[in-house]
């Protein structure tokens, strides 16, 4: 049986999703930190507004639906969102997005659309629903956010990327894999040899997003998934913790530690390196066998073996950051 802690509570305040078996925050600037656990997966997600920013524009979600047969067509969906905009229109975008993804993903798909075209649908709804409500508010004009979201549906994980926040796979003995491709100008230019990630590292636009739910009428989605097997941890983070912290740090803490303690001392880095950004992560850990499921493929969908000849040609196109 899931444990969903101060369920209740967090689903009356926060993002308002009226969906049974949703955790979602965080609220305003407070500190966001709650832990979920099934038969084969357990999760952790933690937001904290950082240092140097006054409010927290991020946001995340966990939704493990209660009714037998819509966990089993669409699993357990999560997310991390990055808000951008004036005043508290980048909060309001980022809640928005979670909001419309979620109910979107589980209740307004046919039964029989498969999960990965269910996500991408979700995503186009949130950035529909967004993109509307800043062209009527003048208060909300321009806001958009990054959606970094996925569904664990047996053994697959399916993913669905716009922006520049971040899914990474770690599996012992392998590593950490970065699965999605940040839309950024400086990683766009990376990725065809303009520049190299020594110098996009440290690059004034940086921080400059190509692509971001609400911006325009109509968004590209990116499609991903993951196959999974025992002890395999999946982490969803905005870039307050990745532009603070390395990739070899990330594989330490979540190769050495429980998933309550790689968040935290994730956090305690970032904050230690600057705290210059909001800071959203979810540290999701296969702890079981997880059950057989046929791959719900899409063409449009690489299948990413860790060491395999896809990946060795993922990575010889997406530069690894240092």
């Amino acid at each position: 049986m899931a444990t969903l802690t101060d369920f209740w509570l967090l689903r009356s305040i926060v993002l308002d999703i009226d969906f049974p078996g949703t955790l979602c925050g965080p609220l305003h600037n407070e500190r966001f930190e709650v832990s979920w656990q099934d038969d084969y997966l357990k999760a952790c997600m933690l937001s904290d507004v950082g240092i140097k920013r006054e409010k927290n524009e991020d946001a995340c979600v966990l939704c493990a639906p209660e009714h037998g047969k819509l966990r089993r067509l669409r699993g357990v969906m999560m997310a991390v969102a990055d808000g951008m905009g004036g005043a508290s229109a980048g909060e309001h975008a980022s809640h928005l997005a979670l909001k419309v993804l979620t109910e979107s993903y589980y209740e307004g798909n046919r039964p029989q659309t498969k999960v990965p075209i269910a996500l991408r649908i979700a995503l186009e709804s949130a950035n529909m629903q967004v993109f509307d409500e800043a062209s009527e508010d003048a208060a909300l004009a321009g806001m958009g956010t990054t959606v970094s979201a996925l569904a664990i549906v047996g053994n697959w994980a399916y993913i669905a990327q716009v922006g520049d926040s971040r899914v990474y796979h770690y599996r012992p003995g392998v590593g950490l894999e970065q699965i999605t491709l940040d839309h950024s100008l400086v990683e766009e230019q990376v990725r065809i040899g303009v520049l190299t990630p020594d110098e996009a590292r440290n690059h004034t636009l940086k921080n400059l997003i190509t692509r971001a739910v609400g911006i325009r009428k109509n968004v590209d989605v990116d499609l991903f998934v993951q196959e999974l097997q025992k002890d395999d941890i999946l982490f969803l983070c905005s870039d307050g913790l990745t532009n603070m912290v390395d990739d070899t740090i990330i594989a330490e803490e979540l190769g050495g530690n429980t998933p309550e303690e790689a968040l935290q001392h994730l956090l305690d880095a970032a904050l230690e390196a600057g705290g210059i950004d909001n800071i959203t992560a979810i540290v999701l850990k296969v702890t079981a066998v997880p059950p057989k499921m046929s791959l719900q493929k899409i063409e449009e969908i690489p299948l990413i073996q860790p060491n395999g000849f896809l990946r060795r040609l993922w990575n010889r196109i997406r530069p690894a950051r240092n």
